[in-house]
């Protein structure tokens, strides 16, 4: 169980302006706050069993959720997504009453809950959920064939929430102990879900049960269904806790390529365990399992969508080269397994915690291969793709995830920070330091920051403030005149006064610590064009 601590996948598109200007409704707030109706009752373990019928596109099951009474009890808030219907809701043998607003059902307990007490209640239901038309885009449950005509089935739910297919306590800031997943599926196919495999049940009805166990707490939306005709291979990573078993599950007509290709994740373990520290999940194994949809990073069976290529599908995001050596979804979801399923954030809002980290991490993979400088181009690079049209930080409380320029502007905040720090090896200290103090853990984004100022001896809270909460980037404005450089920011907020490095000439590489008000150092240079920023920093030069 991993308990809130202040209450409070993919490679997205950012939102625009107008979306970050919307109105919520009460519906926004039942699915991202954490309602009297949430907070009295603690996830300890989830029981979950669902049939699944790719013929009519139905789903069919019961969760028990196991939980911690932490006060006084009242109704109790359920999360299914229309148009899942609850069948019936029981406790200790009676069917409990229950009422429907939208997506939340409520369901009233059938004595008074003592506080301290463990209970357990479970919820059936069935129906046909949500279908995803463009899976992970949208969200939702994915009904496909593959290229033979085999049935193949997913699920990817991140930001839509794990309701849209079972009934769960919907949101990231309560995470179960423990968790079962079984899953029934015809007779042929494998169901791939996280965790460890416990049992392989024929049901004698043309079904068969593939039961999956995960140890360790799991965040809703990493709970996965995967299933086809898929093959298996293993291979076992001796890593920084142990021996690690890696289990790969392609298409079976796919084996051959999957075996060259997913040859890739010991060097990203490698690689993520240096920087981040032991891979979070020894105990549920590292999989990668091949979908109809391009990837997420459900844990311990990342789904993987990428079509055998290096880069992402096949391009580089960063328009350098450093992207075609490596495939784009082992390295970036992988990434997620520490930035985002070890340290998960209470609300979405806070969603640049699990994306910038990770897309940060690609270029440290990067540099693990190549080196620093080629990292640093990477990096650099994906700017490109940066809009600055809405704030990172998304309306808490709301299930706002806020602009997908966390990805490539919460990598390059990350990436100037590391300049400010100056020291690779505290700054390694801090990456590690943030998955061990908070290793299955619930954060906010201020613990995040709190944690990195603390660690790094900067107070780097205008740093995040500037790129998390505004949409300007910083920009040094500069002159020549009478053998002086006069510079200072603008575009800033109140008191920002990061330190800058600049070139003055072909050999003359300074540390400025420009502030709003103007400043000067003395040069010998003439021209405006020997006035260099150092690209590291994610910052804009104007010359007066």
């Amino acid at each position: 169980m991993k308990r809130l601590l202040v209450l409070a996948c993919l490679l997205g598109a950012a939102q625009s302006a107008d979306a970050q200007q919307r109105t919520f409704t009460r519906a926004d707030t039942l699915r991202g706050s954490i309602t009297p109706e949430r907070a009295w009752w603690d996830v300890a373990f989830y029981d979950l069993h669902v049939r699944v019928s790719p013929a009519d596109s139905s789903i069919r099951g019961v969760n028990g959720i196991t939980y911690r009474v932490t006060g006084p009890s009242r109704e109790m808030q359920v999360d299914l997504q229309a148009p899942l219907v609850a069948d019936s809701v029981v406790q200790d043998g009676r069917v409990l009453a229950t009422r429907r607003e939208g997506n939340v059902l409520y369901v009233t307990p059938a004595a008074a809950q003592q506080t301290g007490s463990v209970r357990t209640v479970s919820i059936h239901y069935h129906g046909r959920p949500r279908v995803a038309q463009n899976a992970p885009w949208d969200g939702g449950f994915v009904w496909a064939r593959d290229s033979l005509g085999n049935p193949w089935v997913a699920t990817a739910v991140q930001g839509l929430g794990a309701s849209a297919w079972w009934p769960t306590k919907d949101t990231q800031a309560d995470e179960p102990d423990s968790q079962r997943v079984a899953i029934t599926v015809p007779t042929g196919m494998t169901d791939v879900s996280n965790g460890r495999l416990r049992s392989t049940t024929p049901n004698g009805d043309g079904t068969t049960t593939y039961e999956w166990f995960v140890q360790n707490p799991i965040n809703n939306y990493g709970v996965s269904v995967n299933a086809g005709s898929y093959a298996h291979f293993s291979d076992v990573y001796q890593g920084e806790a142990g021996a690690l078993t890696l289990d790969f599950w392609p298409l079976a007509y796919h084996e051959a390529a999957a075996r060259a290709q997913f040859a890739q994740a010991r060097p990203m373990l490698a690689c993520f365990e240096h920087w981040f520290g032991p891979y979070p999940w020894y105990a549920d194994g590292y999989k990668l399992v091949e979908t109809p949809h391009l990837g997420m990073e459900h844990q311990s069976a990342v789904a993987y969508g990428n079509q055998y290529h290096n880069g992402y599908l096949g391009r580089d995001l960063s328009g350098t080269g450093e992207g075609m050596s490596w495939d784009y979804i082992i390295i970036h979801e992988s990434a997620h397994e520490w930035w985002g399923n070890n340290l998960t954030t209470a609300d979405i809002a806070d969603m640049w915690v699990h994306e910038a980290f990770a897309m940060y991490a690609e270029a440290l993979y990067v540099e693990c291969q190549s080196g620093r400088a080629a990292g640093g181009r990477y990096v650099t690079g994906v700017r490109r793709a940066i809009r600055n049209d809405a704030p990172i930080i998304g309306a808490y409380g709301v299930q706002d995830e806020g602009s997908g320029d966390m990805y490539y502007k919460g990598a390059n905040m990350l990436h100037t920070i590391r300049q400010l720090v100056n020291d690779d090896e505290r700054w390694r200290g801090i990456l590690r330091g943030l998955q061990s103090t908070f290793r299955h853990q619930i954060v906010t984004g201020r613990q995040v920051q709190e944690y990195m100022s603390a660690q790094s001896g900067i107070d780097l809270s205008r740093v995040f403030q500037q790129y998390l909460t505004t949409t300007r980037v910083p920009t040094l404005e500069y002159s020549l005149g009478g053998g002086e450089l006069r510079y200072r920011w603008t575009d800033v907020v109140p008191g920002f006064d990061m330190p800058v490095r600049v070139g003055v000439g072909p050999t003359d590489s300074r540390l400025l610590r420009p502030t709003e008000a103007w400043q000067s150092t003395p040069v010998t240079i003439d021209a405006a064009s020997e006035v260099t920023v150092d690209r590291n920093y994610y910052v804009r030069a104007a010359p007066r």
